[in-house]
């Protein structure tokens, strides 16, 4: 089993590091080089986390665990126009960025008003392409009552966040109060306080995604995939994108056009003989013409790498 973890350190000799994972069998997942500091999101073999944490202390960097990091989470709002947004959202999406996780923003295109607010049914496959929504709402209790009917045929995990301290909403997994729409960024403790709440709540629903997934493990780690493919398509190399693989729980999202790309894809070869296609189910993803995999678990290929 992989664990997730984030390193955070100088740039001189980071190799170190990198090397070490590369020797258990670890993955890198991001790297970020900030000047004279970097930061690694990687997953190591559980068993040897005691190894890389020995020499993150010599080279005086700092290790963590990073249950987020490996996640891709979208948060959903209203809209985008600046009079609709709640304005917390871009404080949100950067809070949930440092404990490792992926974020994708999306404003529904009829989210506003109280009696009128609806979603399509292309913004609910989007959102469940990803592996945990996050609805950003508003401050007043009766329109996130009126507005629960946003999330209740979503497929993944649901968290809101709200200006009510407490609210019962019978399609979220969690609720989150004392967030609604303020007109300033979130930087006095309390506000800290419920971003952390926040966080927190993120991770219990990944957590009890990955705890559902160990009774029928997946064909391949998706760390494994992200792997072959920048080996095997040096065309990911030269995408643009911050982060050109978008690891997920289940899958990932490969920012390459699908129609270009599919076939590629799907050839991937394994050490162990097998094939990529073989292993996930691949589609176009809603998101930017790009490839949506979705690893099957062992109980459909009746085998794991």
């Amino acid at each position: 089993m992989f664990y997730p973890v984030t390193y955070n350190g100088g740039v001189y000799r980071h190799d170190e590091i990198l090397e070490l994972v590369e020797d258990i069998g670890g993955y890198l997942i991001q790297k970020n080089e900030m000047q004279t500091e970097v930061l690694l999101n990687l997953f190591v073999p559980k068993e040897d986390f005691g190894l890389l944490e020995a020499k993150s202390k010599e080279l005086k960097g700092e290790l963590k665990y990073a249950p987020l990091a490996g996640t891709d989470v979208v948060l959903v709002l209203p809209s985008l126009a600046f009079h609709h947004m709640p304005h917390p959202s871009c404080d949100i999406a950067e809070y949930l960025r440092r404990e490792g996780s992926s974020t994708t923003m999306v404003g529904l295109a009829r989210g506003v008003g109280k009696r009128i607010a609806q979603i399509k049914e292309e913004e609910k496959r989007l959102i469940e392409e990803h592996d945990v929504a996050l609805f950003v709402m508003g401050t007043f209790e009766s329109c996130l009552l009126e507005k629960e009917k946003l999330f209740r045929d979503i497929k993944i995990p649901v968290v809101v966040t709200g200006g009510p301290s407490k609210l019962d909403l019978r399609y979220a997994d969690e609720y989150i109060g004392g967030i609604g729409r303020v007109s300033h960024r979130l930087k006095k403790e309390k506000e800290i306080k419920k971003l952390d709440e926040m966080v927190e709540a993120v991770i219990r629903c990944v957590e009890k995604r990955r705890v559902e997934a160990t009774n029928d493990p997946l064909t391949v780690e998706p760390p494994r995939i992200m792997y072959e493919i920048r080996n095997q398509i040096p065309e990911i190399n030269e995408v643009l994108s911050p982060v050109p693989i978008n690891l997920q729980i289940d899958g990932l999202r490969i920012k390459l056009p699908y129609k270009e790309y599919r076939s590629d894809v799907e050839e991937i070869k394994f050490d162990e003989g097998y094939k990529l296609r073989e292993m996930v189910k691949i589609r176009r993803s809603l998101f930017r013409r790009s490839i949506l995999l979705k690893v099957m678990p062992r109980s459909e290929t009746g085998f794991t790498i």
